[in-house]
């Protein structure tokens, strides 16, 4: 619908200033329209120009740097609805708002649905139009500083698939950069579900050798007597029911990483055979009278404390030493509560099938107060359960299937230990009482509530002992 330039004049009433350097690009068929808003703009401050059809504006947006597009809807060829899909797709952090001339339901629905940033109705006010724009540059600015956060998140807290945002976390990031493209052997050590195996994924799909093959084994899964054959192959005939010849996951790993998760568990003959790979670079597949050369980067993992074991003799000093070139070592989970918002809403989006679940501030409090025992795999298995059974999306405590006072019924102190440790060290009883709630506190970080309900005993009590502590230290004090 074109306008006479008096109309147009009158449509555009000025008033007020608008000093913001921003830039628009103007998308009207009608001449009179478009220079008469072009021009206003201009007066505000703005930097602006024309375009006269949706692909003089797709043109011009090539070499034109805009923060918003200001299009009408209906225009001859391709309507502004079409040019704000190629917009998207062009220019996505560009914002878009529409005109209408006809002021329908229908359109501003449909402009929004398409995408846009807003939309307004012709005839329109001077001020209605700067309202609009305004409301378009800080929406715009606003998705820029999230997008510029999710980036920074996205540096700080996450390498490949491991997600943390404490201090260990981001030392465990920076040294994977650091070590991502070498051939030098790292040993993973932590607890089980800890996420040792995404650690060795991400060593390996960040390096020079993320085109070539990961292999992972996990040494307790086949019987010893078949992961020699698993490792390094066997030739036909070797033994009974080797009807053909195969390749070990050496072979299979050439150029790539070899995972070998709970290499902890391995026995003391493939102990002395992986240490011959380590040192050789070459392989002999069983029953084969030649050895084959490998280049294979060796990834171990597990969750025993190697030291103990070769001080037991069930784990060989040398290997120890050929393996732990490059330590890495994945605290707990309950030492590290600051990535529990992240893990838990990377869970969330995991196995939410696409349904929109949030988890509120209390809800994430009650999770870092957790102990995890199981770590990450246990944290996972609580969302999940929390989304099979929660009716709405948003999560509150008392959705998630956790214990009444999570993390202390399943990290409580042991009693028997605490019996045992006072036969050695003769104590009193009350001296093993004192011992007993101090690690009772200790385990509910010092939350008087929680200890007093699981001690059975009245919250006031446990406030008058810390009081007569309190005393008696004083008293013991010299001077």
């Amino acid at each position: 619908m074109r306008f006479p330039p008096v109309l147009a004049r009158n449509l555009l009433k000025r008033s007020g200033t608008m000093s913001r350097d921003h830039s628009v690009l103007v998308v009207d068929d009608d001449d009179a329209m478009r220079e008469m808003i072009v021009s206003l703009l201009e007066d505000e401050g703005l930097t602006a120009a024309g375009a006269a059809t949706a692909d003089e504006a797709l043109e011009r947006l090539t070499d034109f740097e805009c923060d918003v597009v200001l299009s009408d809807i209906r225009m001859p060829g391709r309507s502004g609805i079409d040019l704000l899909g190629e917009i998207r797709e062009m220019r996505p952090e560009t914002a878009v708002v529409l005109m209408t001339a006809f002021g329908s339901i229908d359109s501003a629905v449909e402009a929004i649905r398409a995408g846009a940033t807003d939309y307004i109705t012709k005839p329109f006010k001077k001020d209605a139009l700067l309202v609009t724009l305004e409301k378009a540059f800080e929406r715009r600015a606003l998705e820029e500083e999230n997008r510029r956060l999710r980036r920074a998140v996205d540096r700080t807290s996450s390498f490949g698939d491991l997600l943390g945002a404490s201090p260990v976390m981001r030392e465990i990031f920076a040294l994977i950069r650091k070590i991502a493209d070498g051939r030098s052997s790292v040993l993973i050590t932590g607890d089980s579900g800890t996420g040792k195996e995404v650690v060795a994924r991400t060593i390996h799909f960040s390096g020079a050798r993320s085109a070539r093959p990961f292999v992972p084994i996990n040494c307790t899964a086949i019987p010893e007597g078949l992961l020699e054959s698993e490792l390094f192959g066997h030739v036909k005939g070797a033994f009974t029911g080797a009807h053909i010849t195969k390749r070990g996951l050496f072979e299979q790993a050439n150029g790539g990483t070899l995972f070998l998760d709970e290499i902890g568990d391995l026995g003391p003959s493939l102990q002395g055979k992986l240490l011959r790979v380590l040192q050789d670079r070459e392989i002999r597949p069983v029953g084969g009278n030649t050895s084959v050369k490998v280049d294979v980067r060796i990834i171990a993992a597990t969750n025993r404390n190697l030291r103990h074991e070769i001080e037991a003799g069930r784990f060989r000093r040398d290997l120890f030493y050929r393996l732990n070139v490059i330590p890495i070592e994945i605290p707990p989970l309950r030492e590290r509560p600051e990535d529990i918002p992240l893990l838990a809403s990377a869970c969330l989006r995991k196995h939410a099938d696409n349904r929109a679940f949030h988890l509120t501030p209390a809800a994430i409090e009650r999770l870092q107060r957790c102990r995890w025992d199981g770590n990450i795999r246990e944290l996972e298995n609580v969302i999940e359960r929390t989304i099979a059974l929660c009716e709405g999306p948003e999560i509150g405590p008392d959705d998630l299937p956790l214990p009444d006072e999570p993390g202390v019924a399943q990290g409580l102190p042991d009693g028997a230990r605490l019996l045992q440790e006072a036969l050695v060290a003769p104590l009193s009883l009350a001296e093993l009482e004192d011992r007993y709630i101090d690690e009772v506190l200790e385990h509910t970080h010092g939350n008087k509530v929680q200890a007093a309900r699981i001690l059975g005993i009245n919250r006031r009590t446990l406030y008058r002992r810390g009081d007569r502590r309190s005393r008696e230290n004083r008293e013991e004090a010299p001077g």
